[in-house]
């Protein structure tokens, strides 16, 4: 699948009538919305009733967010594409919930029982971070195998949903497992041991190796992973490509984000400062899938060269604004979440990833319900 592929089967809409902008400020007003009354009402530590923060809550977000991969990127929504909105959209949000809900459950109070790694008692959330912290990994894996592999090996083969994309998950479930057992599972043992790296460098580098996946998958059009020829070619080389560029993606970041936070702050964090390219990474990862999504990943008039650059720039820099604005103003006045360290409050690993997951309900799984234009339904656009 190649990334046009992939926006229209997940639900891009062209701009019709409305110029791009103006549909993308109307579905950034849907989805702030949808993400702060949710909040309020199931994550807030203030506010909410449930007092869930920051676990179980992140862990059923993680899921969630995984579970839409599932559904929407492997399995292309068979099964729900014949449906129509907003029925379709509300069905899917609510398998995703259940999906969601119960493999936290599952592993929390089920696996739980029987490895004290992943105990939903287990202090400070632990045990719910140790399931979920697959969720990391999977992110990769999943969604790499759509948007730089191209659904390859099963689309060569001519194989139709839902065969393709079961083959494909339980095929990368392989590999996911794997990089799970050897980075993720050993930082969350009861007992300090030894392990590859320490848990706030594998959240920094592994999801910058995220965020090289979507600036060659969505703002780049798999470029320059395409160049190596089809199927395995591509495949292979944007693996080994998505990895060099992650990791100097963390650097670059890691640098980045101890500039904006200043060194007082930085010492507080101590280990910590090295989740933080994670922390800047998924703010620039909400603008790349939104827009992508939303804003018809303008613009796509220019040479492909200027189109590419035009989107990383834009994307980055809204990316870094909103790490600023998200750690100085929003978490501490919005979201009531607590202090991390210093003049820093809140985990944008947390909401800025809670409203992906709106931007994906919404845009994706709702087809942009309410927002859509009589001239986008008339040619065909999905």
């Amino acid at each position: 699948m190649t990334t046009a592929d992939a926006r229209e089967g997940t639900g891009t809409t062209t701009t019709g009538v409305r110029p791009w902008f103006v549909t993308g400020a109307l579905t950034m007003v849907v989805v702030v919305a949808l993400s702060l009354s949710s909040w309020y009402l199931l994550a807030d530590p203030k506010w909410s009733l449930h007092h869930a923060y920051p676990f179980p809550v992140n862990a059923v977000l993680f899921w969630a967010i995984l579970s839409v991969v599932f559904l929407g990127f492997n399995l292309e929504f068979w099964g729900f594409d014949r449906l129509t909105q907003p029925t379709k959209g509300l069905a899917i949000v609510a398998t995703v919930v259940v999906m969601a809900i119960g493999i936290t459950a599952l592993l929390g109070a089920g696996l739980g029982h029987f490895d004290a790694r992943f105990a939903a008692d287990r202090q400070d959330g632990t045990g719910y971070l140790a399931g979920a912290l697959f969720v990391l990994f999977g992110f990769f894996t999943f969604v790499t195998a759509v948007v730089n592999w191209e659904h390859w090996p099963w689309a060569s083969r001519g194989m139709r949903q839902p065969k393709k994309g079961l083959l494909e998950i339980g095929s990368m479930l392989v590999p996911t497992v794997i990089i799970y057992l050897i980075l993720g599972l050993p930082t969350m043992a009861i007992k300090p041991g030894h392990t590859v790296l320490p848990l706030n460098t594998v959240i920094g580098w592994f999801y910058s190796i995220i965020v090289a996946m979507l600036v060659t998958a969505l703002m780049a059009e798999n470029w320059p992973w395409r160049l190596a020829g089809p199927g395995w070619k591509t495949a292979a080389t944007s693996v080994a490509g998505n990895v060099a560029l992650g990791t100097a993606i963390y650097f670059a970041f890691l640098s980045l984000a101890k500039a904006l936070i200043g060194s007082n702050t930085v010492h507080l964090l101590g280990p910590g400062i090295h989740s933080y390219p994670a922390q800047i990474g998924v703010c620039w990862a909400f603008w790349m899938i939104f827009w992508s999504n939303a804003c018809t990943n303008f613009p796509n008039t220019a040479s492909a060269a200027r189109n590419y650059a035009a989107r990383i720039g834009t994307t980055l820099s809204l990316g870094i604004v909103t790490f600023l604005a998200y750690y100085h103003v929003i978490a501490r006045t919005a979201l009531h979440e607590p202090v991390t360290a210093g003049n820093l409050n809140g985990n944008a690993l947390g909401f800025i990833d809670w409203v992906i997951l709106w931007t994906l309900f919404y845009v994706v799984c709702l087809e942009s319900y309410g927002l859509r234009q009589p001239a986008e339904l008339a040619d065909g656009t999905p």
